[in-house]
C-alpha cells in the first residue's frame, strides 16, 4: 500500500544488530562544520558537537537500511526578509551547520531571536555515490521550521508544511553523475504574523522571556540520502497485542507492488521467535510467550520486513523494531486508573522541553539527546511529557529502550490573541495527525495530549473534535484533550479524551476520575534555586513558581510535594503527576537541572527515594469502596496512627479533638467521644455523625476545622455534615470523605481534627503521616 508524499516515517532508534558498521557510514564528501559561536552557556557536549559531521547516528532508527549518507555539516545560507526567488548555481554568502537552527550557537550563525530574516535559503552541493546507480534516491528530512519548498539542480522536488514531523522526496529525477546542487527554501515567521500567518510553534518567540524562548529557524534535524529498490517499504506500522501474543503489522510500500508479499520476523535477539506472510493490510505475527516491555523491563524484540516480489525474490528489507506492551484503562478498587499491561502503575514524570543553551531545539549531540532522558530514569521517574515539542525519531528510541512512559504534546500555536482562521486550524490538526503516524510504533508513547491551557484553542467544539480524531486514529492510546483545562486562558473542560487533566502551581491537588476519565496532574510545583554561572535569560529577569534558598530547602520541599502526591492517589484518585521540570530553560529556573546539564540542583537519591516510594505505593493501593457503617447505632472513633492509638474523637467546646479515653473517663468524656451513625444529611448513601449528648448536633467541617453544630437545616451545614466512609486510605479500618470536597478526609493533627488532603501547607494539612491520621476505626461506643 503507498502513502502519498510527503511520506511519513517511523519512530526513533538505532537497533543494535550486525547493521551498525553500515549505519554509521561517512558521507561520501563530508562538509566540515563551521566555527561556532559562544554560546550563552557551554554544555558537557558543546566541543564535541561539531567534531567530524554533526550528529552522524543514524536517524531513523524505528526503520533501519545500511546504505544512506549523512547531509549534516556545512551548508551556504542566505537569509533575506523578502520572498525571493532562488538562486541556482550560484554561491551564497553565508555558512551554516546542518542541522542546528540559525538563532543557536553551534549553526556558526546565532542570529537574534527578533531577527525579521524569516526567509532561509540553504545550499549544498553533493555527489551521489555511483553503486547507488539503479536505485531510487531518496531526500530526508528529519524537521524543518515551517515551510520547506526544494530544488535539486534546479528542479522543484517538492513542498511540506509542519515544523515536527519527517518529510521525503523522491530526487532521482533530477539527479546526475557528479556535483549535484540541493537547495532549500525556508519560510519561518514564528510569531510574527507575518503574512497573515499562524504557524504551531509551542514554547518559540521572537520576544523571548520568561516561560517563552529563543525560536529555533530553519532546518533543526538531520538531513539525509538514502538509496531505494524501485519498489520499496516506505513506512511499517506495528501495534501489539497482549491478548494473543501477537504483533499486528501494516506496511506501506513506494513503486508498482503488484503480485508482491511481506514476510515479517519477529527476532529475540538473533533468533526468529515467530513469523508470518501477509500484503498490505494488517497481518499478525506471533510473539509466543511474549515478553513484556515496561519501565522496570524496556525489552525490546526486533523486527526484519522482507519486500517479495511474486516469485519470492527478495526487492527490499528493513530491520525495525518493538515492545510488547498495552496502555489502557480500567477501574482498580472503585476507580478508574491508567493500565499499563493490565495493571496500575502510578506514572511520575516531570515536563520536558527540550531547549539547549548552545543548539536550542538541536540537541549537540546524540549523547546530549538521551541524558535528559536517563536523568529521569536516575531520579526515579518512569514517565516524561514531552512538552509543545516533538523531538528527532532518535531520542523516541532512547525513550523506548530506557524504558520511559512518554506523554506527546502537540506543538501548540501561539499562546496570545488566537484567532485561528480555518485553514489554519486544519494546518495544526494536519501537523497533529503527522504526529501520530510517525510515533505509533514506538512502545514508549502511551499518551498524545492535544491542547494546552487554552494556546491555540479557537472552540470546546475544535478541542473535542480534534481529540476524538486523534482517538479515531489511533486507539491504542490514552488521548488528553486539553491539559490544564482549569488553568489560563482556557475555554473549560471538553469532556472527552481519556484523562481530566489540572494543572496546579504549586500543587499538588487533582480533579476527581469519573467512569469515562483518569484524574492527573498534568503540571504542578515549578520549585525555583539560583545557580549563579549555570542559568542564562534573554532579558535579564529570572523566574520560577515558588524560590528556594538552597538546594536541602529545594529537596525538602520537593519530597514534601510528592508525598502530598501520594496522598491524592490514595485519597481521591489521582493516576499520574508531570512535575515542572527536568531542566532549566532560559529564564525559567525550575528544573532538577540546571539549563547548561552542569549541575543538579536536588539531593539525587532522596528525590530517587521518593519517586520510587510513590511508584511502589501504587502497586498496592487499596480499595476506595463505600464502606457499610450501622445506622442509628452509636459507635466510637479511636485513631489508627501508631503511638496514639489509645486515642479517640471526641468534641469539646463545639470543637472536635482527640483524647485518650478508657475505662476510668468521666461520663462526659466518654459522652463527647460517642456520636450515633445517621443517614446522610446531604445524601443518604453517605453519613452524618450526631452526637450523643447535644442530640441534634452533628460533626461537620468548617472552614477545614471539624466541629459540633446544630442542624439548621441549611444545604451548607447538611454537605459539611455528611461523610462518606471509604477503606481506610492506610489500607485498613475506615476513612471518612467529605461529601462536598472530595478527595478531603476527616484528619487529626496534633490532637485536634481537621479535613485535609495531606498536600502540604498549613500544618494541619502536611503530608507526613497524613494516610494514618485519616483512618480511623470504628468502634463501639465509649457510651452505650
Amino acid at each position: 500500500m503507498t502513502r502519498p508524499d510527503p511520506v511519513r516515517l517511523a519512530a526513533p532508534l538505532l537497533i543494535v544488530l550486525t547493521l551498525v558498521a553500515g549505519l554509521l557510514a561517512a558521507p561520501a564528501a563530508p562538509a566540515h562544520a563551521v566555527p561556532a559561536k559562544n554560546p550563552p552557556l557551554t554544555t558537557p557536549w558543546t566541543a564535541r558537537a561539531l567534531d567530524g559531521t554533526p550528529l552522524p547516528e543514524y536517524p531513523r532508527p524505528q526503520m533501519t537500511r545500511s546504505d544512506w549518507l549523512n547531509l549534516n555539516g556545512e551548508w551556504q545560507l542566505r537569509q533575506s526578509a523578502t520572498d525571493d526567488a532562488p538562486a541556482f548555481g550560484t554561491e551564497l554568502p553565508e555558512r551554516v551547520n546542518v542541522p542546528f537552527p540559525v538563532e543557536s550557537a553551534l549553526s556558526g550563525v546565532q542570529r537574534a531571536a527578533g531577527d525579521n530574516r524569516n526567509y532561509l535559503f540553504y545550499r549544498r552541493v553533493v555527489t551521489v555515490p555511483e553503486s547507488w546507480n539503479g536505485r531510487r534516491v531518496l531526500l530526508h528530512f528529519g524537521a524543518v521550521d515551517w515551510q520547506t519548498t526544494v530544488w535539486v539542480n534546479g528542479v522543484a522536488v517538492g513542498g511540506h508544511t509542519g515544523g515536527y514531523d519527517a518529510f521525503t522526496f523522491d530526487v532521482t529525477a533530477p539527479l546526475r553523475g557528479g556535483a549535484n546542487e540541493i537547495v532549500v527554501k525556508v519560510w519561518d515567521p514564528t510569531d510574527s504574523r507575518q503574512n497573515g500567518s499562524l504557524p504551531p510553534i509551542g514554547k518559540q518567540t521572537k520576544q523571548p522571556g520568561g516561560i517563552f524562548y529563543t525560536p529555533s529557524s530553519g532546518i533543526w534535524q538531520t538531513v539525509w540520502l538514502e538509496p531505494v529498490p524501485t519498489a520499496s517499504i516506505s513506512s511499517v506500522d506495528l501495534s501489539p497485542r497482549l491478548a494473543d501474543n501477537t504483533l499486528r503489522v501494516r506496511v506501506f510500500t513506494r513503486g508498482d507492488v503488484s503480485g508482491h508479499r511481506v514476510l515479517a520476523e519477529a527476532l529475540d535477539g538473533t533468533t526468529v521467535v515467530g513469523s508470518a506472510t501477509g500484503g498490505f493490510t494488517e497481518f499478525t505475527v506471533p510473539v509466543p510467550s511474549a515478553r513484556r516491555w515496561s519501565p522496570d523491563d524496556p525489552f525490546l524484540y526486533h523486527l526484519r520486513i522482507t519486500l517479495r516480489n511474486a516469485a519470492g525474490g527478495q526487492v527490499d528489507r528493513t530491520t525495525h523494531y518493538f515492545g510488547m506492551r498495552e496502555i489502557s484503562t480500567g477501574v482498580v478498587n472503585g476507580v478508574l486508573r491508567p493500565k499499563l499491561n493490565g495493571q496500575f502503575v502510578f506514572q511520575t514524570g516531570t515536563l520536558d522541553q527540550g531547549f539547549w543553551p548552545d543548539g536550542l531545539y538541536t540537541a549537540p549531540t546524540d549523547a546530549a539527546l538521551a541524558f535528559d532522558l536517563q536523568k529521569h530514569k536516575d531520579l526515579g521517574f518512569n514517565m516524561v511529557r514531552k512538552h509543545i515539542k516533538v523531538e528527532p525519531q532518535r531520542w523516541f528510541y532512547h525513550a523506548d529502550r530506557l524504558g520511559l512512559l512518554v506523554w506527546q504534546d502537540v506543538p501548540s500555536l501561539t499562546a496570545q490573541d488566537i484567532n485561528a482562521t480555518d485553514a489554519q486550524q486544519a494546518q495544526l490538526e494536519a501537523e497533529a495527525r503527522e504526529i501520530v503516524n510517525e510515533h505509533r510504533s514506538s512502545p514508549a508513547v502511551v499518551t498524545y495530549t492535544i491542547y494546552n491551557e487554552g494556546w491555540g484553542e479557537r472552540a470546546l467544539a475544535d478541542t473535542r473534535r480534534v481529540a476524538q480524531a486523534v482517538k479515531t486514529q489511533d486507539p491504542t492510546r490514552l488521548v488528553n484533550a486539553h491539559s490544564g483545562h482549569n488553568c489560563c486562558q482556557s475555554l473549560g473542560d471538553p469532556g472527552n479524551g481519556d484523562i481530566d487533566d489540572w494543572h496546579i502551581y504549586l500543587g499538588p491537588d487533582s480533579p476527581v476520575p469519573s467512569r469515562s476519565r483518569i484524574a492527573v496532574l498534568g503540571e504542578f510545583g515549578g520549585l525555583g534555586l539560583r545557580a549563579p554561572g549555570h542559568e542564562w535569560s534573554p532579558n535579564g529577569s529570572f523566574f520560577a513558581y515558588e524560590w528556594q534558598p538552597n538546594s536541602t530547602a529545594l529537596t525538602d520541599r520537593y519530597v514534601g510535594l510528592v508525598q502530598g502526591t501520594q496522598n491524592l492517589m490514595l485519597g481521591k484518585g489521582l493516576s499520574a503527576s508531570v512535575y515542572t521540570e527536568i531542566a532549566d530553560q532560559e529564564g525559567e529556573l525550575n528544573g532538577f537541572l540546571t539549563y547548561d546539564r552542569q549541575v543538579v540542583k536536588m539531593d539525587q537519591t532522596r528525590v530517587r527515594a521518593a519517586n520510587l516510594a510513590l511508584i511502589n505505593a501504587s502497586r498496592t493501593i487499596g480499595s476506595s469502596a463505600p464502606v457499610a457503617l450501622p445506622l442509628n447505632a452509636r459507635r466510637s472513633l479511636q485513631v489508627t496512627t501508631p503511638g496514639y492509638t489509645n486515642r479517640f474523637l471526641r468534641h469539646r467546646d463545639s470543637l472536635a479533638y482527640t483524647e485518650i479515653v478508657d475505662g476510668n473517663s468521666s461520663a462526659v468524656l466518654r459522652n463527647d467521644a460517642t456520636y450515633t451513625v445517621r443517614a446522610g444529611l446531604a445524601d443518604a448513601a453517605c453519613y452524618s455523625f450526631e452526637s450523643v449528648n447535644f442530640p441534634g448536633q452533628f460533626l461537620r467541617h468548617q472552614e477545614s476545622r471539624v466541629r459540633n453544630s446544630p442542624n439548621d437545616g441549611s444545604a451548607l451545614l447538611r454537605a459539611d455534615a455528611t461523610w462518606c466512609a471509604r477503606v481506610g486510605v492506610s489500607g485498613g479500618g475506615v476513612s471518612l470523605e467529605s461529601y462536598n470536597f472530595r478527595g478531603r478526609y476527616l484528619r487529626h493533627v496534633d490532637s485536634e481534627v481537621w479535613l485535609s488532603n495531606g498536600t502540604g501547607g498549613e500544618a494541619w494539612n502536611t503530608p507526613v503521616l497524613w494516610a494514618a491520621d485519616s483512618t480511623w476505626n470504628v468502634t463501639t461506643p465509649w457510651a452505650p
